[in-house]
């Protein structure tokens, strides 16, 4: 980059996928490398070396990949040309919500586990491994989004908050064995 200043717009990751990122999408038709694997590592850092050597093992051009995407009107099918030995329905998930953040949501086990811990009868899936799953997802997701009077990103971050602070492991889990195991304090 040629502006130091520039570089703040990573900080903010989320805000600029968004975005810039969401934007640059609907402009060009496609994704950069860099924007496609600034999703990639906002979803999941651990996983970046992982998606990258796949790719290129097999031969897989970002910019053409996210191209027919863009060219493709039916939803399933942008989801299916995502998924592969590369990139898994999490993934794909992340990929689609920044592009088309209207219409997708992100495929997360900490939302899931929300849904089920808050909705609890009304969620009949209990795992997301393939596209109709997802699509199952989406949809539940998107009724509940309704119900609660909040887009559909808005939602997916209200549960992942949710697990995030109530979850197995979650903040309130981690407070609890700190304080069960505190010591007296200091005098």
């Amino acid at each position: 980059m040629k502006n130091f200043k520039d570089y703040i717009k990573f900080y903010w990751l989320e805000d600029y996928l968004f975005k810039k990122v969401s934007e640059n999408f609907r402009l060009n038709g496609y994704l950069t490398v860099e924007d496609f694997f600034a999703i990639v590592i906002w979803k999941r850092n651990a996983s970046k070396t992982k998606i990258k050597d796949a790719l290129i093992r097999n031969g897989i051009n970002i910019e053409n990949l996210t191209k027919k995407i863009f060219n493709e009107s039916n939803h399933k099918e942008k989801m299916r040309l995502l998924i592969g030995d590369q990139i898994g329905i999490s993934f794909a998930s992340a990929i689609l919500t920044i592009c088309y953040p209207s219409d997708f949501t992100i495929a997360d086990y900490r939302v899931l586990n929300s849904l089920k811990n808050r909705y609890g009868n009304e969620i009949m899936l209990s795992e997301i491994s393939n596209v109709e799953d997802y699509f199952s997802y989406l949809e539940i997701c998107k009724k509940f989004a309704t119900r609660e009077g909040v887009s559909l990103r808005d939602f997916d971050r209200m549960l992942w908050g949710m697990d995030f602070y109530d979850g197995k492991n979650g903040l309130t889990e981690l407070v609890e064995k700190y304080r069960n195991k505190q010591l007296e304090p200091i005098r």
